[in-house]
């Protein structure tokens, strides 16, 4: 083993160097000094007696002087570059290197036996001089620690003393990165893997990573969970990466070259630890699949920004490489489909220069399904193409369903899924030249992928799934989550910064928006309508677009990037603005033109930045700010004109060139729905937003600010809206362990209910021929009308039939049990379609039955008024109420919103509005009862009672207040009345946050005291003695009680770590019992009472109920239930005018 030293007491380098050794030594690394290795100069950098010993024991047929051959050729390996160098001798050290032996005859040489792992010599180095000369000077190197395979130094290690505080892996990173390559290249051109570490940082990269791109490998064996302790790290790569087999295998398939073409661009990059388990996880799940004919490769859950592209690269070279045994697969044919232009672009921009790497021979994008097919039908294996999902499901001018039957075709669908979803749950209604109404059936994604290729594997990339990717995919093989990724620093965390302010409308307004809504229905208008309607208006788009409030937002935006920017004025920054329709983003364009004309000064780069003159001729002039969106046919012409017209596509294009060039002068781009997905801009920092967002959008968008960039520790979401419990509940399925995916019972159960139904509504038809809606080559305009005149025979019918409801069975119309039915059939319906087992026949007639239920529903309305029109006169009734109600709010700002802060109270302070003042502080005194009642029902109900009694009084006070009473005294007495009402408001918050604090003075945690409280408030309600009270520290505290309340927790905490008991009726009743059995044990109540349980049971339900949110990055999130973002129209945000920018709080 190596020798461990002393060096006068002191822990050094070299000890940790000894010890790293050590570790390799125990993997099957045999130890040699440097200093006793036989070269004949310093200059050379193989082993030469390894190198021939394993091309001598391989080759046996070789002569002495054969193998000294193949060693010189090694040996004086040269290409244009050092890079290139490497490059072509990493190809001789995975295929081999060609030879012609003595017989004139040319063969493959192995320098690695990859097959027989244990044939290789590994040989771990240490003091090992690298001579070079400098200015005609001998010089020398000496690399900690040296990998040698075979002879061939395949590692550099670069090792810094652990306690010393000023030697950082950084150091052993310019060591590798710019003296070794300056110096001793010609050591690195045998060189591709490196590793740096300083006994906490472990790190693996290549010889040409970026720093920020060295990562730690925290996982040994596919299902090990994964190790975050710092100190683990050393021990966790070395068995993970670095034990002889495990070696050679990362070594052959996972370390990635572009084409020997592009070697100027100098990219070398090495799997990340998830990317090699998913490969290797994927590759097996596909085997399995194309051997048993299953079609479903899988499901791998990747988090934006981790490098789904190249896990998909070495997966598909696993697949044309390591599959030569399986003859169903042999060289398979791969398939990329993805979801939009940009994955489109960004995908053919990787693997267009990967063809050495793929080995599949022709990497192509196809453009549409006749082109995929003619290629398909050239080859029978390999081929690497890639398709937009659109391209690819557009069956206009391509009717044939087949495009190639082969069964080693393998599918890649990356996100693609998602496009088609709602399309293809229901008829399409279109019009043709003539301007005739067309019906369309659609089909279900797995559906359109099994007719396309009926034997081929369809595997899914995705990193935001929903149930229906596993249903098209099969099941996770593998998941890496958004909060892994940032443990792992493969991104950066995500700071959540709210900008909004709530304006509140007078209740009188609210109420002519409520009687509104109320006469269009009394006047015929449908329900639908109106809660379409409704929807619109809570979505708030006529308030954001208010203009002053879009003044108020530009100057917020203007001055938190300046200030932000300044702060760190050596970084390059970049924004994106999020709006949630074109033309508010216009708007506000405007506003910031008009505001500050400076950032519309075209110019190829800010001011301050340092550019080169190479760099500059690379650059356009662009202005600091600009908008990206598509054009619409009816946008208005400076709108039309501003985004390009019919040249959009092509300004675009250049726009997205610019914004990802670090230098160029566009800095800020404002965005609705573009640039959302796919887009990847590392120094993109802050991303402001004004959209309503959630579940997979929301990731999408705040992770355009996630990715690693020099200098930037985070990425910062500030946001104008109010997305926080949007983005709570969006992390816990995206950010965590959470999964979304149906059990197969749940869609076996779906799917028996939604034939049921359908066997109901065909007998409801029985009298009415719907064969030509289960004739697919019935014309798209004769369906239409066919479905118009069955909407007709629905409404005329006289039936009545008997309906199930919750007032027991009652008679109903014929339209009412129809569309009960109808809406039954498609809740079952959204479960099983994605699925793809559904029959041709039932799924268009589902359909045709929710087209017709369509139908009906309009039918049914006698009035003209119509969504659009409700919208329109709401948004007039909400424009005046904003115009002439004085109205003021409060900005809520800062990292985290605490309200029991005396942040927060200063804040209150500072209204000079009484009544708004009042209503602020009824409205967050509600939000905080809610937010208690999460962990303590019993306590939140008290402070809710006396809420709801102060507000009582203060309404009853007002009534008192007479019309005849006018002025000055009307006004001071009404004051009065809420100064009151406030300072009752006041005192129900300080109780509650010292109730909220007491638990500490007792000694519980917080959710403790929540049963501590339940257990003293039963002993009163039922009257009976538990433990005796004492009093400390001003707080009475009965011990018994206290212990109690310990062991109800600790119970719920045991059973909770195993699953969501909620949803599992075996775990809930086993808690159950638990918990009753630790009452009787622990005699409470002392007389058995079945009351007394229930009352305890429904706190405990109410707290494991509510209990565990995931945060975002390295962020602590609150604990509590995370609801639905569901804004009403009666609550309008704004933007308020700008706080000062530029002090230390604001910018945290």
């Amino acid at each position: 083993m190596a020798r461990l030293k002393e060096y006068n007491g002191h822990y050094c380098e070299s000890e940790y160097e000894y010890a790293f050794i050590g570790f390799l030594e125990a993997e099957g690394w045999k130890y040699s000094s440097g200093n006793n290795i036989r070269r004949i100069t310093k200059r050379d950098v193989l082993i030469a007696d390894d190198f021939k010993k394993f091309i001598a024991d391989t080759n046996p047929d070789l002569t002495e002087d054969e193998v000294t051959q193949i060693y010189d050729n090694v040996r004086l390996v040269g290409a244009e570059s050092d890079f290139a160098t490497l490059h072509k001798v990493y190809g001789w050290m995975v295929n081999g290197v060609q030879f012609t032996t003595q017989d004139g005859l040319p063969r493959m040489i192995p320098l690695i036996d990859f097959d027989n792992w244990d044939k290789n010599i590994f040989r771990v180095v240490n003091q090992f001089t690298v001579e070079y000369t400098n200015n005609g000077q001998k010089e020398n190197r000496r690399p900690d620690v040296l990998l040698f395979v075979n002879g061939m130094p395949l590692c550099v290690v670069e090792l810094k003393n652990p306690v010393d505080a000023n030697a950082t892996i950084y150091d052993a990173w310019e060591q590798i990165n710019i003296r070794y390559w300056r110096d001793i290249p010609h050591l690195l051109h045998y060189c591709p893997l490196a590793c740096i570490s300083d006994g906490v940082k472990t790190r693996l990269g290549t010889v040409r990573t970026p720093y920020e791109h060295f990562y730690a490998w925290r996982r040994v064996n596919e299902g090990d969970v994964v190790s975050t302790l710092p100190f683990a790290e050393t021990e966790t790569m070395i068995k993970g990466v670095y034990t002889p087999e495990r070696f050679v295998e990362i070594f052959r398939d996972y370390i990635y070259f572009q084409d020997s073409i592009y070697d100027s661009d100098e990219v070398e990059i090495v799997c990340r630890y998830p990317q090699f388990f998913a490969a290797k996880l994927l590759k097996q799940s596909i085997v399995n699949s194309v051997v048993t004919r299953s079609g479903k490769g899988g499901t791998y859950f990747g988090a934006t920004g981790c490098g789904k592209t190249y896990t998909m690269a070495f997966l598909a070279r696993q697949l044309a490489l390591r599959c030569t045994d399986i003859p169903e697969i042999g060289s398979p044919t791969i398939i990329l489909i993805v979801d939009r232009d940009e994955l489109q672009k960004q995908g053919s921009k990787l693997f267009t220069k990967s063809k050495e790497f793929l080995n599949l021979g022709e990497v192509s994008v196809v453009k549409n399904r006749t082109q995929l097919r003619q290629e398909l039908g050239a080859r029978q294996s390999g081929g690497f193409y890639i398709c937009t999902i659109q391209k690819f499901c557009d069956r206009e001018d391509d009717k044939i369903g087949l495009i190639n039957d082969r069964q080693n075709i393998i599918c890649f669908s990356d996100e693609a899924h998602r496009t088609q979803l709602e399309h293809s749950k229901k008829i399409q209604f279109s019009k043709d030249a003539d301007e005739n109404m067309k019906a369309m059936v659609s089909k279900p994604y797995a559906k359109v992928l099994k007719e396309a290729f009926p034997h081929a594997t369809f595997v899914g990339f995705t990193g935001t799934p929903i149930a229906e990717t596993y249903q098209t995919f099969g099941d996770e093989i593998d998941r890496y989550t958004m909060d892994q990724a940032v443990a792992d620093g493969l991104t950066v965390s995500i700071k959540y910064h709210p900008r909004i302010a709530k304006v509140l409308l007078d209740n009188k307004k609210v109420k002519e928006i409520e009687n509104y809504y109320k006469k269009c229905a009394d006047d015929g208008a449908i329900y639908e309508d109106i809660e379409a309607s409704k929807k619109a208006m809570s979505s708030m788009e006529i308030i954001l677009g208010e203009p002053s409030r879009l003044e108020r937002l530009a100057t917020d935006i203007h001055n938190h990037y300046v200030a932000s920017c300044a702060g760190d004025p050596d970084r390059i920054q970049k924004a994106m603005v999020v709006c949630s329709n074109r033309k508010i983003a216009y708007a506000l364009l405007q506003k910031f033109k008009d505001k500050y004309s400076e950032w519309f000064e075209e110019k190829k780069s800010p001011d301050g930045v340092s550019v080169t003159e190479e760099e500059l001729k690379e650059l356009k002039p662009m202005p600091f700010m600009a908008m990206v969106s598509s054009v619409g046919s009816n946008d208005e012409k400076d709108m039309y004109d501003y985004l390009g017209g019919v040249k959009n596509d092509k300004r675009s294009e250049e726009l997205d060139a610019a914004f990802k060039q670090e230098k160029s002068n566009f800095s800020i781009v404002i965005v609705v729905d573009m640039w959302i997905t796919g887009f990847d801009v590392p120094c993109l920092t802050y991303l402001y937003n004004d959209k309503p967002l959630k579940k997979h959008l929301l990731i999408q968008t705040i992770s355009r600010v996630n990715r690693k960039y020099p200098g930037k520790e985070y990425g910062m979401v500030i946001d104008y809206i109010g997305i926080r419990d949007n983005m709570r509940e969006a992390m816990k399925v995206y950010g965590g362990d959470t999964s979304v995916a149906p059990t197969s019972d749940d869609v076996e159960q779906a799917t028996s209910v939604f034939r049921e139904e359908l066997e109901v509504l065909k007998n409801m038809f029985t009298g009415y021929d719907l064969s030509p809606f289960l004739n697919s080559e019935c014309d798209p305009i004769e369906r239409y009308r066919l479905l118009a005149k069955a909407a007709e025979y629905v409404f005329v019918s006289t039936e009545e039939l008997q309906l199930e409801g919750n007032k027991g069975v009652q008679k109903v119309s014929f339209k009412t049990y129809f569309l009960k039915t109808v809406k039954r059939m498609r809740a079952a319906f959204d479960i099983c379609q994605p699925s793809g087992y559904l029959g041709e026949e039932e799924s268009a007639l589902a359909q045709c039955f929710m087209a017709i239920a369509g139908f009906v529903r309009k039918m049914s309305g006698t009035s003209e008024v119509d969504t659009d029109t409700m919208n329109r006169a709401v948004s007039k009734m909400v424009e005046e109420a904003l115009k002439y109600n004085q109205v003021e709010s409060v900005l809520e700002s800062g990292e985290e919103e605490d309200i029991f802060s005396p942040e927060y109270f200063e804040k209150l302070s500072d209204v000079k509005m009484p009544a708004t003042k009042l209503e602020l502080l009824v409205k967050m005194l509600r939000k905080q009862i809610k937010e208690y009642g999460k962990v303590n029902q019993l306590a939140a109900k008290s402070y809710q009672e006396m809420l709801e009694k102060t507000i009582a009084e203060y309404h009853e006070r007002r009534k008192h207040l007479t019309a005849e009473e006018a002025g000055e005294a009307q006004e001071q007495a009404s004051e009065d009345i809420i100064k009151i009402a406030t300072e009752q408001a006041l005192a129900i918050l300080r109780q509650m946050n010292e109730n909220r604090e007491s638990f500490r003075k007792i000694g519980l945690t917080f959710e403790e005291k929540a049963f501590y409280d339940i257990l003293i408030s039963l002993c009163d309600q039922y009257n009976f003695e538990y433990g005796t009270d004492k009093e400390v520290d001003g707080v009475i505290v009965n011990d018994k009680c206290k212990a109690l309340a310990k062991k109800i927790k600790d119970i719920i905490d045991t059973k909770s770590s195993f699953a969501d008991w909620l949803n599992n009726q075996n775990i809930r009743n086993g808690l159950k019992l638990e918990i009753k059995i630790c009452l009787v044990k622990n005699g409470y109540p002392p007389q058995y009472s079945p009351e007394v349980f229930n009352k305890v049971m429904e706190q405990v339900e109410n707290f494991e109920e509510y209990s565990g949110t995931e945060g975002i990055g390295n962020e602590a999130s609150t604990s509590g239930k995370i609801y639905e973002y569901k804004p009403e129209y009666k609550v309008m945000m704004v933007a308020e005018d700008s706080s000062k920018y530029g002090d230390s709080k604001n910018n945290q």
